[in-house]
């Protein structure tokens, strides 16, 4: 294995894409899923169409199923070639992004790589975005709903700030249920207590939307109209890197929708 490969206690293993930016970090997170005693496993997320990094994961055992966790192309663009190594089917929540499987729904349970991995429905990042719960192993993959360091950009108008708010309770809520529930985050390091960095994402999300509702009411009462996304970005993101300005601008459409809401 080369060192851009992990194991994280006896049942995942966890493979870092080649694709480094802005929006992924280092790199896009593929795991590698199995009970000890299975030579069969399940694939989360190939990442992008990378010749090496999914020749890694079609070698990673005898593949069984590949599930992804929402339709970004850092997460999907190599599933094609993945199903094409392996002749596994690839599983999500839209039909388009299905090879030889059926879409995934919330609450399903499914039984691969022997393992019981359930299926969580967690919109906000986009309408899609789902969650894999693994009780027996206490983790849960979270994609791009809680990452691994910073925060997350809701994709609007397909993602929203209302749905994104009550997938972080329903996060919240399993890791106290489970605790300690591990996060493995689509990008970034393993989060040693779920709840703990969702309670941490509350409270940041909390704090901009009154940035944004103090900056709405400044804007308001200088221009006499309402203010544009930007206007509020040149106001509440003034210290965010210049290409992730764009990022910044979604989220904070998506909260100017909530607070017309």
């Amino acid at each position: 294995m080369t060192e851009r490969w992990e194991s994280i206690g006896t049942s995942v293993r966890r493979r870092r894409a080649e694709n480094p930016g802005p929006m992924t970090l280092d790199g896009t997170n593929s795991y590698v899923l199995s009970a000890p005693d299975s030579t069969g496993v399940v694939v989360v997320d190939p990442g992008p169409d990378l010749a090496p990094h999914l020749a890694e994961l079609a070698a990673a055992g005898t593949v069984q199923l590949i599930l992804i966790t929402h339709r970004h192309g850092d997460h999907t663009d190599g599933s094609a070639t993945l199903h094409a190594l392996t002749g596994a089917p690839v599983r999500a929540f839209l039909p388009e992004y299905c090879h030889a499987g059926e879409p995934l729904s919330d609450g399903e349970i499914i039984k691969a790589g022997g393992l019981t991995i359930e299926v969580l429905a967690t919109p906000g990042h986009t309408s899609d975005s789902l969650c894999f719960f693994i009780k027996d192993a206490g983790v849960v993959l979270t994609g791009d709903t809680v990452l691994g360091q910073g925060t997350t950009v809701l994709d609007y108008p397909d993602g929203k700030l209302v749905d994104y708010l009550e997938s972080l309770e329903a996060l919240r809520l399993l890791g106290l249920a489970h605790s300690p529930v591990v996060g493995l985050p689509g990008h970034g390091p393993v989060l040693p207590d779920i709840a703990a960095t969702v309670v941490a994402y509350q409270a940041h999300r909390h704090e901009r939307l009154g940035q944004v509702r103090a900056a709405v009411e400044r804007l308001r009462s200088q221009k006499g109209v309402e203010p544009t996304a930007a206007d509020v970005v040149d106001l509440v993101y003034g210290d965010v890197p210049a290409n992730v300005l764009g990022a910044a601008a979604l989220s904070v459409e998506a909260q100017l929708e909530y607070l017309r809401g």
